[in-house]
């Protein structure tokens, strides 16, 4: 009877060493699968328009540009308003992300340990600006389900990350994400995106970011318009050089 205990009980922890172990497939085919979505055109350039908006209502609005190429290069720039004009940050390879200011006329390189700052006074940190994809930033977890989307919660790779967690809700048929709450280390939720997409081409495009930071009560919609997929950008377009025309 000792024995037949024994093996009912090893049994048991092999399947559910199986379901844990499948539940990470699942988790990492789902996450690669977003970042399929997210980083599967050659490049992308486009219009930003993007209105902050404080918890009184009051509106700012500004007008920038983004291009990307391949899964680890991007260029944002504002080109409106005037005070803002010039501004721009250009994530590349390796971890390395570059801040330009025109009132200073120097490129700045950003450090990892200030890449959860806010950018330019957004509600896009540095963080959300990189050009990187998820799965080589996160380690995912497949909480549940829920009507059309899959629940993955999301755990930094990085020490230096001021989030304990990230929950993200995926679309379950086009793998698109639709929304992320972001958990500081006290796992208290901070910040929300909320995503819409549309189809361009053969691309699913994020038309609109709503950002909100919850403890601000502050948020940034980021639209994107006259979006175009494929267009041969050369990678002379991601250099310091660049950045600070």
């Amino acid at each position: 009877m000792r024995k037949l205990e024994i093996q009912t009980i090893m049994s048991a922890l092999f399947i559910f060493a199986g379901l844990l172990s499948a539940n990470a497939q699942d988790a990492n085919t789902i996450l690669k699968n977003v970042d399929n979505v997210l980083f599967s055109a050659k490049d992308m350039s486009g219009n930003n328009k993007m209105i902050l908006i404080d918890k009184s209502g009051n509106e700012e609005i500004r007008e920038a540009t983004t291009q990307q190429k391949g899964i680890d290069k991007r260029m944002f720039r504002f080109t409106s308003p005037s005070s803002q004009a010039g501004i721009a940050v250009l994530s590349l390879p390796e971890d390395v992300m570059y801040l330009y200011l025109p009132a200073f006329g120097k490129e700045r390189r950003i450090a990892s340990s200030a890449k959860n700052q806010n950018f330019a006074g957004t509600d896009f940190s540095y963080d959300d600006m990189e050009s990187k994809p998820y799965s080589e930033k996160y380690t995912p977890k497949l909480l549940n389900t829920e009507g059309n989307v899959y629940v993955l919660e999301l755990i930094p790779l990085s020490l230096k990350s001021d989030y304990s967690k990230i929950i993200m809700k995926v679309h379950k048929t086009n793998f698109y994400p639709e929304l992320l709450e972001y958990y500081n280390k006290a796992n208290n939720k901070v910040k929300v995106a909320k995503y819409t997409f549309n189809k361009i081409g053969n691309y699913w495009n994020p038309s609109e970011i709503e950002m909100t930071d919850l403890k601000k009560n502050h948020k940034t919609k980021m639209i994107m318009n006259d979006v175009k997929y494929d267009t041969g950008l050369a990678d002379e377009e991601f250099t310091v050089r660049k950045l600070k025309q």
